[in-house]
């Protein structure tokens, strides 16, 4: 009698600041792709509850929430990490999407603005790749971080914001480096894909100077973040404007 048939258990992801917005549509796209899904969020609770109960519904116990504050970066990265490898015992991809973002104009820019800006988009990323290196390299597994066409081209009045993006884009490159070839690493960078409400007018500029004239939505980051996870095994170290052709633009 030959040795008996190991299960084959799908692959986890983990994507942070997934309760709402782009980070949401990113896990919805994985779990339909076959992934669990550790559902990360900070103050987005219910609606990180009521994304992993949908999942749930469509397939019981592949989707958990984690909540953690990712300003208290190195902590809260390994407790995080924790929680999906106690769940399902491995780590296949991890999504540094959850990001802080608004004006900081130079003159009126304080401490806490940096610490924010740079904890959420930056130092929380590394904290999380370096917590998560371990699983993922066990599985030859990857990393997405979502950056911004800002983090290439600043946006006039957010200097922190670009600044952080900006070291997430080499940040990505290094860890491709460092992680490899175990770990894949890439990043996403995204143009016009959602907007407030009440900012129709800064809309209108803003397509004007985008190649396809017509803004994105989360789903083009999503199914981005899913190609990146699934379908390119030969890329790492690289990133991917989902921009419509924005940067083709000065």
């Amino acid at each position: 009698m030959g040795e008996p048939e190991r299960e084959e258990r799908e692959p986890v992801a983990l994507v942070t600041g997934a309760g709402r917005r782009v980070g949401a549509r990113i896990a919805r796209e994985l779990h339909a792709a076959g992934m669990s899904v550790a559902v990360h969020c900070h103050r987005s609770r219910e609606e990180a509850e009521r994304l992993c109960a949908g999942l749930e519904a469509a397939r019981p116990g592949s989707a958990t929430v984690v909540a953690a504050d990712l300003l208290d970066p190195a902590a809260a990265a390994a407790a995080v990490v924790a929680a999906a490898e106690e769940r399902w015992g491995r780590l296949d991809v991890l999504v540094n999407n959850a990001s802080t973002f608004y004006a900081t104009p130079i003159g009126e820019v304080t401490e806490a603005d940096w610490r924010d800006l740079v904890g959420s988009n930056l130092a929380a990323p590394f904290f999380l790749a370096q917590a998560a290196a371990p699983l993922l390299r066990a599985v030859r597994g990857c990393i997405v971080n979502i950056a911004d066409v800002y983090g290439h081209r600043p946006l006039a009045g957010h200097p922190v914001y670009s600044a952080a993006k900006a070291g997430l884009l080499m940040l990505s490159r290094a860890l491709a480096l460092d992680l490899g070839p175990e770990v894949r690493v890439n990043s996403i960078s995204p143009g016009a894909v959602l907007w407030p409400e009440d900012d129709d007018p800064g809309r209108r500029r803003a397509i004007e100077g985008i190649a396809l004239g017509r803004s994105g939505d989360p789903g083009d980051i999503a199914r981005a973040a899913l190609f990146l996870v699934r379908d390119a095994p030969y890329v790492t170290g690289q990133d991917l404007a989902v921009d419509g052709g924005r940067l083709l633009r000065v």
